[in-house]
């Protein structure tokens, strides 16, 4: 969400998280943190909250991470890329158990790869741990792994305690595969807005049908 506004349109759907970022920038393109306040206010504990706070390690990162947290969001999102154990501990120390690592599938990700990824990131402190795609030209992320590749990721990161997400350039078909795996949420944006563009605004009825889905494969798991 990039303000309250699509927070709102969001919440009135259905949605129970609400992510703040800023789509014209990318995967991790970060709002200001004053724009992430006012989401959070105006979600009011309705969802949980999270925020992008920006792509990359050391002084900068933890200092973003550190305004985010001040804004009352509940978790903070940052990419992890190659930093050593040192550098994550200092991210996940801003912002005890609140701070989620995201990894980018074009990375050449390999179930060994998630279970190392998912190790060091506990280790450092880390709440989560989520994929997503680097690239926002419609490659979605189960273009991009198998099926057997995200469920030992989300495997993973129930074995080492962390919460985990699968994002991606993901549309409403993509909904009962991913469920099924188990992750503990599902990022989304263009395939929710109008036209299916992420730079245009959110759709509440998209939103609606992505929630009744996701709902329903609950319902499913449970049964």
């Amino acid at each position: 969400m990039r303000g309250p506004d699509e927070a709102l349109t969001a919440l009135r759907a259905g949605a129970d998280l609400i992510d703040a970022k800023d789509p014209e920038r990318g995967a991790l393109g970060a709002l200001a943190p004053e724009t992430v306040r006012a989401i959070v206010a105006e979600v009011g504990g309705r969802a949980v909250t999270s925020a992008v706070a920006g792509d990359g390690t050391g002084t900068a990162i933890a200092a973003a991470i550190a305004a985010m947290a001040a804004t009352g969001v509940d978790f903070i999102k940052i990419a992890v890329g190659a930093a050593d154990d040192a550098a994550l501990a200092e991210a996940a120390a801003r912002a005890p158990g609140r701070v989620i690592g995201v990894l980018f599938a074009e990375d050449g990700v390999t179930d060994g790869w998630a279970a190392h990824s998912a190790l060091r990131l506990a280790a450092a402190g880390f709440a989560g741990a989520m994929i997503d795609t680097r690239g926002k030209s419609g490659i979605a992320l189960p273009a991009l792994m198998t099926a057997t590749q995200l469920a030992a990721f989300v495997a993973r990161c129930r074995a080492h305690g962390l919460m985990s997400g699968l994002a991606g350039s993901l549309g409403l078909a993509d909904i009962p595969a991913l469920s099924g795996l188990g992750p503990d949420y599902l990022g989304f944006r263009g395939g929710l807005c109008r036209g299916g563009n992420r730079r245009e605004a959110l759709d509440g009825a998209r939103v609606a049908q992505a929630v009744a889905a996701m709902r329903t494969g609950l319902r499913a798991d449970a049964a």
